[in-house]
């Protein structure tokens, strides 16, 4: 298999040889990491079940663990899941990176399409599945919003939307999504929106809408050919626990999770106990999404970037990102990320994402530092 470089070996090279500015400690805004300790509750709880280590982990999960994110799903999107409609994941980027080799197995000559620019993963298991690529291209002109001509529509097993948006940032209404959910019926793919930035909003009014809110706003209260992915690592700073679900379609979850069994990547029962209660509470989250918006309005402040709906990303617009990402580390020791690492067919080019993960005091430093070298 041919895999393309990830984006942060990419600019490991891109940065080679440089010697940045000393006067400054190095600051790291690239990947999308909270830098925040994991609540105590959650760390309690995995202390307080080892024990558990001396049991294998079941495929499936523990009724426990699947329970607490049927419990997440109707607290946050108001849907009743039944326990065939959810499958627990080892986080979910395995799941995003084996689903599609499994959707994809049996079709003779697979098409997969996802939004452009992208988490990489899409596209490594599009080559794991030797699956032809149809790029959504997210750009300026069209707002960042995923749409696709009929015509490729009909060729596609499987589509892959991520919104919100890693790394524009951008939402999508209920409305919107439910347009692609009518298409996923008429053309009869796979629909899968990758919702893991779903719980970092910042306004009541305009949090973002699932996928599985639009299935059901236009009348497929079944979900067929409609999943979601969602994962605790950004919603409570707990990467490490590699905790996550895919949900939606129960009669394509109930085959790929006898695929699973064969994948061998259960999640440890004490993981299990301590994301069961990450999932359960509600509280904590509300206190993470507060940081985040403070450091979005630092970065107003500083910048003159607007809040988003969702996301901690800036997709900051400049001249030539590679230029400005050698020379910033350069001159500022501030590492960001070319936009067109992100992306193929020039999606991504002209563009850095800034990932806000710091405490507010570290984030209007760097801040400063990103705006003195722009002003240079």
């Amino acid at each position: 298999m041919n895999f393309e470089k990830y984006p942060f070996e990419k600019l490991n090279e891109l940065l080679e040889g440089i010697i940045p500015n000393e006067e400054y400690a190095l600051s790291v805004l690239t990947i999308g990491e909270p830098k925040f300790e994991t609540p105590q509750f959650i760390q309690d709880k995995l202390k307080e079940t080892t024990s558990s280590l001396q049991k294998y982990p079941s495929t499936i999960g523990e009724p426990f663990l699947r329970e607490s994110m049927i419990n997440f799903v109707k607290a946050r999107f108001d849907i009743t899941l039944h326990m065939s409609q959810i499958v627990p994941s080892f986080g979910t980027r395995e799941v995003l990176f084996n689903f599609p080799q499994f959707a994809l197995f049996d079709k003779k000559n697979p098409v997969i399409a996802f939004t452009n620019p992208f988490y990489q993963i899409y596209e490594g298991a599009a080559i794991a599945s030797r699956a032809e690529v149809i790029h959504i291209d997210l750009t300026k002109e069209n707002g960042f919003k995923a749409n696709l001509s009929d015509e490729d529509l009909k060729r596609c097993d499987l589509v892959i939307l991520n919104f919100p948006n890693n790394p524009t940032s951008a939402s999508m209404s209920k409305a919107d999504l439910g347009e692609w959910v009518k298409k996923a019926l008429e053309f009869d793919f796979i629909l899968v929106n990758d919702e893991c930035y779903s719980e970092i909003y910042f306004d009541e009014a305009t949090k973002p809408a699932s996928l599985l809110e639009a299935s059901i706003f236009v009348g497929n209260n079944s979900f067929k050919n409609v999943l979601v992915m969602n994962s605790i690592s950004k919603r409570s700073s707990a990467p490490g626990l590699r905790s996550g679900f895919i949900a939606g379609d129960a009669d394509i979850l109930k085959e790929y999770l006898q695929y699973r069994t064969y994948v061998g990547c259960a999640s440890p029962v004490p993981l299990q106990e301590a994301a069961a209660v990450a999932w359960n509470d509600q509280e904590h989250v509300a206190g993470f999404r507060k940081i985040y918006k403070k450091n979005f309005e630092i970065a107003n402040e500083i910048l003159g970037t607007p809040i988003p709906e969702a996301t901690f990303y800036i997709w900051l617009e400049v001249k030539d990102e590679l230029e400005f990402t050698k020379n910033l580390y350069k001159e500022k020791n501030v590492k960001v990320l070319p936009g067109s690492f992100l992306g193929r067919n020039g999606l991504g080019k002209g563009y850095i994402r800034i990932a806000l993960v710091e405490n507010e005091e570290k984030t209007r430093e760097v801040l400063t530092r990103l705006k003195d070298f722009i002003n240079g």
